[in-house]
């Protein structure tokens, strides 16, 4: 069961979300609040949400610093920002603090259920246009990306202990692919393709999906 948390300043949408979401037997909503800061309270207080869907504009505490701060204290909450605004700048920002990714609110509800369910699951919700503007601030990794003269492009790839099958699962984590599309897509197991992903994250030295992405994009060659 998906326990969500909806964090919105307008309370007509936050009841619309509510009863929409209440819909879908996986998803139970176990609060509602109108800023970041409120959200951490709650959570602090104790409720339990492993999903929280934040808008990004809002007073008193926006998105981008209500993940922030939840992120700091309860780091294995996922947050799926949702906004009317294809705001790049708020975005990168959100997903720069920990956000799994992000939707617009004129998206069909069934989307919405869809991309909860996706970052619960540990899947990223990230554009490629969005990933690649990421590049430009995620200077950490940049130390694994210095090319070699003296090597191939697929041999840069190779010499971080990349095998090909784990370089397949990359590429298709950069077209922006769930867990279950990539285990459909190379007739794998979804439990196989996230353990693909953690052996990845741990040679690379990454921390989430968002960086593998950002790698590939920016260095598809090696």
């Amino acid at each position: 069961m998906i326990s969500l948390l909806i964090v919105d300043d307008d309370a007509f949408i936050r009841e619309s979300l509510k009863m929409l979401l209440a819909m879908d037997q996986d998803v139970e909503v176990v609060g509602t609040a109108s800023h970041g800061f409120e959200a951490m309270e709650l959570m602090q207080a104790g409720l339990q949400a492993n999903v929280i869907l934040m808008d990004i504009r809002m007073p008193v505490c926006d998105g981008v610093e209500g993940t922030k701060e939840i992120k700091k204290h309860f780091p294995d909450t996922r947050v799926l920002m949702l906004t009317t605004f294809d705001d790049d700048e708020f975005i990168i920002q959100a997903l720069q603090n920990g956000a799994s990714g992000y939707l617009l609110k004129n998206i069909a509800p069934d989307r919405i259920i869809q991309g909860i369910k996706t970052v619960h699951d540990g899947d990223m919700l990230i554009h490629p246009d969005i990933a690649r503007k990421l590049t430009t601030f995620l200077r950490p990794i940049e130390p694994i990306l210095q090319p070699t003269s003296d090597r191939s492009n697929s041999d840069r790839w190779i010499r971080y202990g990349l095998t090909k099958a784990e370089m397949s699962i990359v590429s298709n984590i950069s077209e922006g692919l769930s867990n279950k599309e990539i285990a459909q897509k190379l007739f794998l197991s979804e439990g196989t393709v996230k353990n693909y992903i953690t052996d990845i994250l741990s040679k690379l030295e990454l921390r989430d999906r968002t960086q593998i992405a950002i790698l590939y994009l920016k260095h598809p060659n090696g």
